[in-house]
């Protein structure tokens, strides 16, 4: 009998394949296409009409800041699921092929990437400076959330912005590939990158603070997202696989108090809204809710920097009066 994943290897397996089948029969069009556009070439794209393609919510909002309005930045997976498991359809690859630019978050995001034949000329792996650096995550379980699927966190930790000093690398990316292709308006772009950056390190120098007022304060997750940011920021972070409307379990409880014998949290991170039996089931063991936003994908509410400055009030709650 096939173990969960098998299942799961399998069916990203296929998934991949008709992304490649669907790849060689867009093939030719789009060879042709990229070879009457002069945006394949570095520097001679002109901001008329200029398309950027992002794989993530950050990156979108990053080059929004930076390209203001010389640009048009597009991220096409839908509003619901984790963008890092989502799988285009045929149109949105020939979207993403025709792009000027197609920003790439790396580090194992965005598993249809590894599947597809885009335009290497247009394409910048915006983690790839501190990709040395990467967090490896072994022995993950398959499990599913969201329109994704099955799917596995194992290989390569990828909420890579969730440290500021990271984020600024992939900020400073973004900036370095628009100027590149648009040199024309170099201080345009080089202005607002500046105001993005000043940001970043504000959320930094904040999320630092709030992280040094718990001192040694052990934490739970709901879910293995938060890698990143408890190594810039020294945070205490056991994981488990719970998702913000599940319904909590005995099992469940099960498992985040063999955690606690040994890791003895007071608080549980979550990525999004938990429903008020989950929040009432983790008191009832002692632990107490807050909510941490990664935002891989859009907000309902404000956009990634109002998101983060919530987690930044969020982590500074638990340290704060009870």
């Amino acid at each position: 009998m096939q173990n969960a994943t098998t299942r799961a290897r399998r069916a990203l397996a296929a998934g991949l394949g008709v992304i490649s089948l669907t790849l060689a029969s867009v093939a030719c069009e789009q060879r042709d296409a990229s070879d009457q556009g002069s945006a394949s070439q570095p520097g001679a794209a002109q901001d008329d009409g200029f398309v950027v393609q992002t794989v993530n919510y950050p990156l979108m909002y990053f080059a929004e800041r930076i390209a203001g309005e010389h640009a048009e930045v597009r991220f096409l997976a839908p509003g619901d699921g984790d963008p890092a498991f989502w799988l285009p359809e045929r149109d949105d690859i020939v979207a993403i092929q025709s792009a000027d630019l197609i920003l790439l978050n790396g580090a194992g995001y965005a598993k249809w990437v590894g599947g597809t034949s885009l335009p290497m000329s247009r394409v910048v792996d915006t983690s790839a400076s501190f990709a040395p650096s990467f967090i490896e995550i072994e022995d993950a379980t398959v499990h599913s959330h969201g329109a994704g699927g099955e799917h596995s966190h194992a290989g390569t930790a990828f909420t890579t912005w969730l440290d500021m000093t990271q984020a600024k690398a992939q900020a400073e990316s973004v900036r370095d590939a628009l100027i590149g292709q648009l040199p024309d308006h170099e201080a345009d772009l080089r202005a607002n990158a500046d105001a993005l950056l000043a940001d970043l390190d504000g959320l930094d120098a904040d999320l630092q603070s709030a992280a040094d007022a718990l001192a040694d304060t052990p934490l739970v997750a709901s879910h293995p997202v938060y890698q990143y940011l408890a190594r810039r920021y020294g945070l205490g972070i056991e994981a488990l696989l719970w998702e913000p409307e599940m319904e909590v379990t005995d099992e469940h409880l099960g498992e985040l108090r063999a955690i606690l014998d040994e890791h003895p949290a007071g608080w549980m991170l979550w990525e999004g809204e938990p429903t008020a039996e989950a929040v009432a089931a983790l008191e009832g063991v002692g632990v107490r809710s807050v909510i941490f936003d990664p935002c891989g994908n859009r907000p309902d509410t404000g956009d990634w920097l109002s998101v983060m400055r919530a987690n930044v009030e969020a982590l500074a709650s638990i340290s704060g009066p009870s």
